[in-house]
């Protein structure tokens, strides 16, 4: 089963996050197997962390939220909350199997979250810039609750334009690079 999971930094924790970088790093490599996507969210400077997105393959939603609130940053209070959703894998692929150069270029997380009749749940059909895309679910995977996709993209209103807008209670685009040792 794969799960999103979106740790967003608290106000004023990224000397707290700086100081357990290291730990965060060896946690997740205990799932780099299972690990689809990962990288930090990043202020409009490009540079100061907002937030830790994975996108990880894991067994059950015990196993998940085990992933998500055994993290040393989470246990150490860096984070202001978390959104831990099921999600599908709609690329079939990894963020490291993504086609183009994931250093190249502007990258975005963009999250839609739903509101009424599911909306996106089939890949766009120009998905050449998509380094991850898929619906965000129930525990159950039986309701749709939203979208989550990474995309290559000239700047954060293009990145947008990968959902359909109008479907959802609202729609967040952050900046995002790729994250980890892997």
């Amino acid at each position: 089963m794969e799960y999103f999971c979106y740790h967003r930094d608290r106000p004023g924790s990224f000397g707290l996050r700086k100081a357990l970088l290291q730990e965060h790093w060896s946690y997740m490599d205990e799932y780099a197997k299972e690990m689809i996507a990962r990288g930090p969210t990043l202020a409009d400077d490009g540079e100061t962390p907002t937030g830790s997105m994975h996108i990880v393959d894991l067994p059950d939603p015990a196993a998940a939220r085990a992933f998500a609130f055994d993290e040393p940053t989470y246990q150490a209070g860096a984070y202001r909350d978390v959104l831990l959703r099921r999600w599908r894998n709609l690329l079939g692929r990894t963020m490291w199997d993504f086609p183009g150069d994931l250093a190249d270029g502007n990258r975005y997380l963009v999250l839609g979250l739903g509101e009424g009749r599911p909306a996106d749940l089939t890949v766009p059909l120009d998905q050449a810039e998509l380094i991850a895309y898929g619906p965000l679910l129930s525990d159950d995977g039986a309701t749709w609750l939203g979208t989550a996709a990474l995309v290559r993209a000239p700047d954060p209103d293009r990145a947008r334009a990968v959902l359909t807008v109008d479907r959802y209670a609202a729609v967040e685009v952050h900046n995002w690079q790729p994250g980890g040792r892997r």
